[in-house]
C-alpha cells in the first residue's frame, strides 16, 4: 500500500484551463485526463491526500460519483474553493485543515498553504502544500504536490525527494 499526495484538481473548473495554462480542449477533458491519471498511478487498496481544492462549479451529486471513481482511500486536507458541499462527501476518510503525519519515520506536515516556518522545520520535517499551483518558490523541503506541477497526478514522497535530487544536479 503506497501513499500519495495531489492538490488542485480544480475538477470542473473551467477557469482553471486559462488561468493555469492547463493543456486541455475542455473542462470535460481536463477531468477525464486526471481521473485517468489518478487511476493510473493510485491503487485500489493506497491512500491518497488531497491538499485542497478538489471541484469547483459541480453540484454535489457529481462531485459524489467522481470521488468514488477516483482509487484509493482519500483524505482532503481543506483549500480555499472547498466548500461545504465538497467538505460533506461520503468519499472521504477524513476532512481536516491540517494534518501532521509520520511516513516511513519521515514527518510531513500537510496543509493547502505553503508555509514559511512549520512544525519541525529544523529538525527535517517536510512542508507539503498546493494553492500556488508550481508558481511560488519553494524553500528547503517545502514541496508543492498540486496536478500542475505533476503531470496532473498524484505523487509519492519519494518521487517528490527525487525530482528535488535531479534539480539540484542540474544547477
Amino acid at each position: 500500500m503506497a501513499v500519495f499526495f495531489t492538490s488542485d484538481t480544480h475538477f470542473g473548473h473551467t477557469g482553471a484551463l486559462s488561468r493555469f495554462r492547463r493543456p486541455f480542449a475542455s473542462v470535460a477533458a481536463m477531468d477525464e485526463a486526471m481521473v485517468a491519471n489518478w487511476n493510473a498511478t493510485v491503487g485500489l487498496d493506497d491512500t491518497v491526500w488531497h491538499l485542497g481544492d478538489f471541484a469547483l462549479h459541480r453540484k454535489p451529486d457529481a462531485m459524489a460519483a467522481l470521488l468514488k471513481r477516483l482509487h484509493g482511500s482519500k483524505h482532503l486536507i481543506t483549500g480555499n474553493n472547498d466548500g461545504p458541499a465538497t467538505l460533506a462527501l461520503a468519499g472521504w476518510a477524513s476532512v481536516q485543515p491540517y494534518a501532521e503525519l509520520l511516513l516511513d519515520e519521515r514527518r510531513l506536515i500537510l496543509c493547502h498553504y505553503a508555509f514559511r516556518t512549520w512544525n519541525g522545520m529544523y529538525k527535517g520535517a517536510l512542508n507539503l502544500h498546493g494553492h500556488s499551483h508550481g508558481q511560488l518558490k519553494g524553500m528547503p523541503r517545502q514541496f508543492d504536490v498540486g496536478v500542475d506541477v505533476w503531470d496532473f497526478r498524484p505523487v509519492t514522497v519519494d518521487e517528490i525527494l527525487a525530482s528535488r535530487q535531479r534539480t539540484k544536479k542540474r544547477e
